[in-house]
């Protein structure tokens, strides 16, 4: 026995397994820790680096085993306990992760990097103050750390701190001239916009656009392309950032082989893939659509990384389908393969380039067909998504330069709506805040939506509408305070502002009837928020840009027969709305036209829109089976 642990053997074992790692060679480097473990078995430091191969290689489950013997057995080690957080982390095991920090004996030593690892933790498992004080201990040892700064500004705005969270972004970007440079400056913008903050906006937008520009191809993965959104990008600058994105994300993934034999012939076979279903706008827009499916032809699995909020929402949704994976502790490796293990036909993607998206999972190619639809407006860049749904409005076909997918058009609007939900009874205008008499001018978009040329246009029509109030969502504190500010500066009183709280959807849906008309913002338009309005009769002007998502309301528009609300210029929007706050006869005449004819109108018709994405995805599956490339599928006639 003794000689089959000779400090010789073990040495050789992990000579060799130093030398593969040296050499990037996980797997053998793997191989040799484990001869070297199974030999010194009480060693930390052989445990250690067998952990670190291991999660190198992709063997997350084995790196977690050996990590968690390595800190077992020395729990004085800032390396074993990092080490086992970062892959309990891989498998988004968050307040695990946090936890092995707490365990780290109270003697050993914690360096800047060791706490910034810890703060980010914390960060991960929702516990957002003490990560504030975690990442204060890193700065306190090394001040300039432009990462600490971007990370504590996150903290900040999970906490809705966010004239603090701008502060800590802008000391990022101050401090890096790289990649974090243009993370922080891509916060920094929306932070502020969120807040309505616009000093020096412009400067920060211009010094975004050049950070993106400096950012290597390597570290694209760093770029937000939904920060692109809502500023004044062009449609090419908003592809040429999603593709930088979705290309650096695939450098990382090792795509699946293909399948060894073809699936057995049967209903079509779709997977939703999302962290949304839940109380969000993408599920409150799923919900109906998934019902209606026919479930003669398609069997449909929802590979679910949601949280679970115990709302009715959430419950509609999965129970509309055939399977729900939960794939929440799964690295994306793991739900690659269970996708291709089950067979699907067809991927559907609802995230793209949004927080908490698993979009590694699609670079892997688990499906023969994938598809982005409905939670990020506008193209993802990327190579392996085969198709974009979306309709003759905001995906025309002559704008397919600026899409890396082929344009799938639904025929109507791209936008599934729920005709199950409630419309109650309009509370009363003083219930509300609002004149019994004046003229109601609405929008309920979040504030980062909101940019001085907007409010520009918003104070044209107030002065010349003396009869009329703005009626905004009181989305935070600071961006209220500012926007009364904003306005004030372009003439407007406050007395003619009234700020909306929060509420639930059926209360908004509520509230929203006492609106007389809603003033879509750009360029980025109101989505969900547009089509509530247009659901308790709420006629929608809106400014029609170049880019999907400054047209979503033009489609939605489209899609309930409200095409003269849509405007090509800033003079046009303002001059209608004008027109329509002096012809009360006409603005009436509209909204009757929404209420009377509600369930018939496109936009509400969930039957037909099921229908219709349905003939899509047999276009989709229908070409890959016949072995044909895709390719755009225009609107059926």
């Amino acid at each position: 026995m003794q000689a089959t642990r000779s400090p010789q053997r073990i040495r050789k074992h992990w000579q060799a397994g130093l030398a593969h790692a040296e050499a990037r060679r996980w797997t053998a480097a793997a191989t040799a820790f484990e001869q070297a473990s199974a030999l010194a078995p009480d060693d930390a430091n052989v445990w250690t680096q067998l952990a670190d191969a291991q999660r190198r290689s992709g063997r997350t489950g084995h790196a977690i085993a050996a990590a968690s013997r390595a800190f077992a057995l020395d729990s004085g080690s800032p390396v074993a306990c990092r080490l086992l957080a970062d892959c309990l982390a891989t498998q988004h095991r968050h307040a695990e992760a946090a936890a092995c920090y707490e365990q780290l004996a109270p003697a050993a030593p914690r360096d800047a990097g060791f706490l910034s690892a810890h703060g980010i933790a914390l960060f991960n498992a929702g516990r957002h103050r003490e990560a504030i004080d975690v990442f204060f201990l890193s700065l306190a040892q090394k001040i300039d750390a432009p990462l600490v700064h971007y990370r504590l500004g996150l903290t900040f705005m999970e906490l809705a701190m966010k004239e603090e969270a701008c502060e800590c972004f802008r000391t990022a970007a101050a401090l890096d001239d790289g990649s974090i440079r243009a993370m922080a400056l891509t916060l920094l913008v929306h932070e502020s916009a969120q807040v309505c903050r616009w000093h020096g906006l412009a400067d920060d937008v211009a010094s975004l656009r050049d950070a993106i520009g400096r950012v290597p191809p390597a570290q694209g993965h760093l770029l937000s392309p939904f920060a692109l959104v809502s500023i004044d990008a062009s449609p090419a600058e908003q592809r040429h950032v999603a593709a930088a994105r979705s290309q650096a994300l695939a450098r990382t993934v090792t795509p699946l082989p293909a399948p060894a034999t073809p699936r057995a012939p049967g209903r079509i076979r779709i997977g939703y893939l999302s962290s949304d279903f839940y109380r969000h706008a993408t599920a409150q827009l799923m919900a109906d659509l998934l019902e209606q499916r026919d479930t003669t032809r398609f069997d449909v699995v929802l590979y679910c990384h949601s949280r679970d909020d115990g709302s009715e929402l959430r419950a509609r949704v999965l129970a509309a389908c055939d399977r729900v994976v939960d794939v929440s502790a799964l690295d994306n490796a793991a739900v690659a393969e269970r996708i291709r293990h089950d067979g699907i036909d067809i991927l559907v993607d609802l995230k793209g380039h949004t927080r908490n998206s698993r979009f590694e999972v699609l670079a892997a190619r688990p499906a023969p067909v994938q598809v982005s639809y409905l939670g990020y407006p506008g193209t993802t860049g990327a190579d392996f998504l085969d198709y974009v749904v979306g309709d003759p409005v905001v995906t025309p076909l002559d704008a397919a330069a600026h899409f890396s997918e082929k344009i799938a058009q639904m025929p109507w609007s791209y936008q599934p709506n729920d005709r199950q939900r409630a419309l109650p009874p309009a509370p009363t205008r003083a219930a509300c805040g609002l004149p019994p008499d004046a003229l109601v001018l609405c929008c309920f978009n979040q504030t980062y939506k909101l940019i001085p040329e907007t409010l520009d246009a918003w104070a044209r029509i107030l002065h010349g509408a003396p009869h009329a109030v703005l009626w905004l969502l009181a989305w935070n504190e600071p961006a209220e305070r500012h926007l009364r500010a904003e306005l004030l500066q372009r003439g407007i009183d406050n007395t003619r502002v009234v700020f909306a709280p929060k509420v639930s959807v059926s209360d908004h849906v509520a509230r929203l009837r006492n609106a007389d008309l809603f003033l879509d913002t750009w360029p980025c338009n109101a989505h969900t928020t547009a089509s509530e309005a247009l659901w308790a009769g709420v006629p929608v002007l809106t400014y029609r840009g170049q880019t999907f998502a400054s047209r979503v309301a033009a489609s939605l528009a489209r899609a309930t027969h409200t095409e003269d609300l849509v405007c090509d210029t800033v003079d046009a929007y303002v001059a209608k709305a004008l027109a329509l706050a002096g012809n009360t006869p006409a603005l009436r005449a509209i909204q009757q036209q929404l209420h009377a004819q509600r369930l018939e109108l496109p936009l509400f018709d969930t039957p037909a829109t099921a229908a219709a994405l349905e003939a899509l995805y047999v276009r989709m599956h229908d070409r890959h089976l016949a072995g044909l490339r895709p390719d755009h599928l225009p609107a059926a006639v």
